[in-house]
C-alpha cells in the first residue's frame, strides 16, 4: 500500500543536475535494474537522489532505501538534506527504532549494508506492506559471493520494485569482482549462473601467453552488461577537471632496512625481542609474506616496534610534506593503522589530522572538518576508512607511503582531491622502494586497471592488447627469488 501523508514534500531537486547526470537517470529511469559505474568524483550521489525523487514522483515506488557503507551514512543524510525537499530517516543498529520507524510514513530511508542483514526477516515483512527501489551505494561491498552479506542481498533481490547498483570500481581489484554485484540484479542472467565459471574465464593471465585471446574474453563483459549499464569517465562527461598527473619518487633502502627486507624475502621466518624476549615471526603463507615485504618497504617498526632507526622514506615524505604545505594542504595515504599512528608524531609539525579504521566515526568526521575547515595542513589516512564518499579537496597532493594489492583503494584514495569543486592540478605521488616488492605492487596495479578498463568499456580490445602487461606473475618471481 501507499504511504500517507499528512503534507506531501516537494518532489523536485533543489539544484539542476549537470548534462550527463541527466542524461543518467533518463537512461535508468524505466528500467527494473541499472547499474550506474560513472567514474569516482563524478556526482553519482545527486543522480541517485534525483532518480529517487522521479520513481516517488512517478508513483512507480512507495519508498527508497539507500544503503551504503556504515562511514557514509550520515554523509549520505547530509547529501539527502541537501539537494531535495525530503528528510530521510536512518535505519541503524536499533532494532526496536528500526520497526517504529518501518511502520511511518518515510519516503526515503539510509542504512548501511550489515544493518539489512541483521534486519531481514523485518525487512521482508516491510516488502509485504509497500513498493520499496533500492539504491546500492559502493555495491563493491558484495563483490564476495561466499559472504554472508552478499547472500543475503542475492536472497532478497527480487523483493524489491527497482535496484540499482553503483560503484565507480566495479572490477577494480579483479575482473571478477563485477559477478555478485551484476546477479544482484538479475539473478544471473548475464554474467552466468557459475561464479567459478566465471572467474576462471575472466581472472588475470598468470604467465605471458600470447595465444590467449584473453582481451577478447574481457571485453564481452560490458557488451553483455551494456543494455542496463551507464558509465561516465571524467573525459566522457565533459567535466574539465584540472589535471592530474602521478609521479614516481624511487627511494632507496639503507642497509640495516635492506638486511630487514632480504631476511622476510629469503628465510620465511624473523626473530626479534619484544620486551626482552625473543619472538619469531614466521610468514608460511605467500599473503603473509608479500604483506611483510610491502611492511619491511615503508616502516619496519609495523613488525618490530623496537626500531628507532628512521626507514628511507620518511625523511622524503617530510621533505615533500615541507614544500607542498607552503601552497596546499596535503593527504598522506598509508595501508596500515599503527603508520597512521606514527606518521602523525614524526610529522607532528603539520599538525595532521588522522583517520583510520580504529576510531570511531564521530572521530573520523571531525578529522574531516579539521582538514577541510580548519589550520590542519596535512591528513593521514588508511584508504579503507577514508577512500569514499569524501570530498577533500583543500588538498591538490596526495601521497603514498605505501600501497596494498587493491587498485580499488588506490583509485579511489587519489580521486578524493581529483574531482568536481577541485580548481588546481592535482598530483599524486607514489613512494617506491628500489628493488622491492613496491616495484611488483606497481606493475600488478597498472594490470588491474587496464583490465578494469576494458571490463568496463573505457578502452577497446586492440587498446588494450597494447598497453596490457601479461607477466605480474613473473615479475613476482623475480621480487620474490631475485
Amino acid at each position: 500500500m501507499a504511504f500517507v501523508l499528512k503534507r506531501q514534500p516537494a518532489l523536485s531537486p533543489k539544484h539542476q543536475a549537470y548534462a550527463y547526470q541527466v542524461d543518467a537517470i533518463h537512461f535508468v529511469k524505466d528500467l527494473s535494474y541499472a547499474a550506474i559505474f560513472h567514474e569516482q568524483g563524478l556526482g553519482k550521489t545527486k543522480i541517485a537522489i534525483d532518480l529517487s525523487l522521479l520513481w516517488l514522483d512517478k508513483d512507480v515506488v512507495d519508498t527508497v532505501f539507500i544503503i551504503t557503507k556504515k562511514s557514509l551514512v550520515e554523509n549520505w543524510k547530509n547529501e539527502v538534506k541537501g539537494h531535495c525537499h525530503i528528510t530521510p530517516h536512518i535505519l541503524s543498529s536499533n532494532r526496536a527504532q528500526n520497526s517504529t520507524s518501518l511502520n511511518s510514513p518515510v519516503l526515503i530511508y539510509i542504512t548501511n549494508y550489515e544493518t539489512i542483514a541483521a534486519n531481514v526477516k523485518l525487512i521482508k515483512m516491510f516488502f509485504m506492506t509497500c513498493r520499496v527501489g533500492c539504491i546500492l551505494d559502493e555495491s563493491q561491498k558484495i563483490k564476495n559471493p561466499d559472504a554472508y552479506l552478499t547472500r543475503v542481498f542475492h536472497e532478497i533481490a527480487s523483493l524489491f520494485e527497482r535496484r540499482i547498483i553503483m560503484t565507480g570500481t566495479p572490477a577494480a581489484n579483479r575482473p571478477y569482482d563485477i559477478w555478485a554485484q551484476i546477479k544482484f540484479l538479475d539473478n544471473g542472467e548475464t554474467l552466468g549462473s557459475s561464479f567459478d565459471t566465471f572467474r576462471q574465464e575472466m581472472d588475470l593471465p598468470k604467465c605471458n601467453n600470447k595465444s590467449d585471446d584473453y582481451e577478447g574474453r574481457l571485453s564481452t563483459i560490458n557488451k553483455r552488461i551494456a543494455p542496463f549499464t551507464v558509465r561516465e569517465t571524467k573525459d566522457t562527461a565533459g567535466i574539465h577537471l584540472p589535471n592530474k598527473t602521478i609521479l614516481t619518487r624511487n627511494v632507496k633502502l639503507p642497509s640495516w632496512q635492506l638486511n630487514r627486507y632480504t631476511t622476510y624475502r629469503d628465510e620465511l621466518a624473523f626473530e626479534y625481542k619484544k620486551e626482552g624476549i625473543i619472538e619469531t615471526d614466521r610468514v608460511d603463507s605467500i599473503l603473509k609474506r608479500l604483506l611483510r615485504l610491502v611492511q619491511c618497504a615503508s616502516n619496519p617498526g609495523l613488525i618490530d616496534g623496537n626500531y628507532e632507526l628512521e626507514p628511507a622514506k620518511l625523511p622524503v615524505l617530510t621533505e615533500m610534506c615541507h614544500d607542498f604545505t607552503k601552497e596546499s594542504k596535503v593527504i598522506v595515504w598509508t595501508g596500515f593503522i599503527e603508520n597512521v599512528e606514527w606518521l602523525a608524531k614524526k610529522l607532528s609539525k603539520f599538525n595532521p589530522a588522522i583517520i583510520h579504521g580504529s576510531l570511531s566515526l564521530h572521530h573520523r568526521n571531525e578529522s574531516v572538518r579539521k582538514f577541510t575547515n580548519s589550520s590542519n595542513l596535512v591528513l593521514i589516512a588508511t584508504p579503507g576508512a577514508a577512500k569514499e564518499g569524501l570530498t577533500l579537496t583543500v588538498a591538490n597532493h596526495a601521497i603514498f607511503f605505501d600501497r596494498s594489492f587493491s587498485l580499488d583503494d588506490y583509485l579511489q584514495a587519489q580521486d578524493r582531491i581529483h574531482r568536481i569543486s577541485q580548481t588546481r592540478d592535482c598530483f599524486i605521488h607514489n613512494l617506491i622502494a628500489r628493488d622491492t616488492i613496491d616495484e611488483w605492487v606497481d606493475v600488478l596495479l597498472t594490470a588491474k586497471y587496464r583490465a578494469a578498463q576494458l571490463a568496463q568499456g573505457d578502452i577497446d580490445a586492440k587498446t588494450f592488447r597494447d598497453i596490457f602487461r601479461t607477466d605480474v606473475s613473473e615479475v613476482l618471481q623475480s621480487v620474490l627469488f631475485p
